[in-house]
């Protein structure tokens, strides 16, 4: 009858610590922003700078789980959660998603409401103008750091692309979220702009909307990856290629289905159903199994945790 034995192997090398420059760069440059907004909003009455406070003070917040997301995301494994925490990150950047829609995107979009149903006239508006430039200066210089480390992470693919395929969320979070500042300043100058000119206060809520919108949309977006992380992606697809490359070319194994799975951001689980012919002697099976397992780690630049299902096969079919 055939034999089925498991080899399993985990992996040897410590996870590459990713660089916090863009997180550490998006919260300092939040905080010192939220609290500019706040005191303009004070001064000015103005509904869309309360909620481009609002939105400045939850991208600190999101910032900061992120951090802790990839904090507690290294903590080795243990008899509980065997695989190690990587996944936990995945975790964390949900949250951030839901934040961000909840609080940024839907106070900015209550805040407008009540402020086009009461509308008050703009009170010295040159506060707004100072305060969203200096905005525009601090959150441009945090896109910056934060986009030249996604470049580099994309390695030539194009934006979208490298959102979808990319199993950081720290990386994409904090990019996505500079752009939806820039986004979100620009339509607050809009709005206190086109309210103080034309004397139509109910302008400036609308553009509190339209931050909220924004917020919301990226929002949706950062959902829709984090759900796909933390219920198990496969690896990226060059990955999976070049595993599927290397078990093909071992000789003396036919392998069959391969699965992976995304553990962490630089943690891949590889599992294959690998058969050999009745017979064959058990030092040529060793051999091809090592073989195996050598070449699968080389076809990948991250850690893997390669598990094997082997049987024997007689006159080409699985033995019962």
């Amino acid at each position: 009858m055939g034999q089925q034995q498991e080899a399993r192997s985990a992996a040897a090398a410590e996870p590459p610590r990713e660089s916090n420059a863009a997180i550490y760069a998006s919260i300092a440059a939040n905080v010192i922003i939220a609290i500019t907004k706040f005191v303009a909003a004070a001064f000015t009455g103005s509904s869309a700078m309360v909620a481009e406070g609002v939105h400045s003070l939850v991208d600190s917040a999101d910032g900061s789980l992120l951090l802790l997301g990839r904090s507690r995301s290294r903590r080795p494994p243990d008899a509980q959660y065997p695989f190690g925490h990587g996944r936990e990150l995945y975790f964390w950047s949900l949250i951030v998603a839901i934040l961000f829609f909840a609080l940024g995107g839907g106070l900015s979009i209550y805040e407008g409401i009540r402020h086009i149903m009461d509308p008050e006239p703009l009170r010295s508006p040159g506060w707004n103008y100072a305060v969203l430039a200096i905005a525009a200066l601090v959150d441009g210089g945090s896109f910056v750091v934060g986009y030249r480390q996604f470049r580099a992470h994309a390695a030539g693919r194009g934006f979208m692309r490298t959102v979808r395929e990319s199993k950081d969320p720290a990386l994409f979070t904090v990019v996505l979220e500079d752009i939806a500042d820039l986004a979100g300043i620009a339509m607050a100058f809009l709005g206190v702009f086109l309210s103080h000119l034309l004397e139509l206060p109910w302008l400036d809520g609308a553009a509190s909307i339209g931050v909220g919108l924004v917020l919301a949309t990226v929002a949706v977006l950062l959902l829709i990856e984090s759900k796909g992380l933390l219920i198990g992606e496969r690896a990226d697809a060059e990955v999976v290629e070049r595993i599927n490359r290397a078990a093909a070319e071992t000789p003396g194994a036919h392998v069959g289905r391969i699965r992976t799975m995304q553990m962490s951001p630089s943690e891949v689980l590889v599992t294959l159903d690998v058969t050999f012919q009745a017979g064959l002697p058990r030092e040529e099976v060793l051999h091809a199994v090592q073989e195996l397992e050598r070449r699968i780690r080389g076809a990948a630049d991250s850690p893997l945790h390669v598990y094997l299902g082997i049987s024997a096969l007689t006159e080409g079919r699985a033995e019962a």
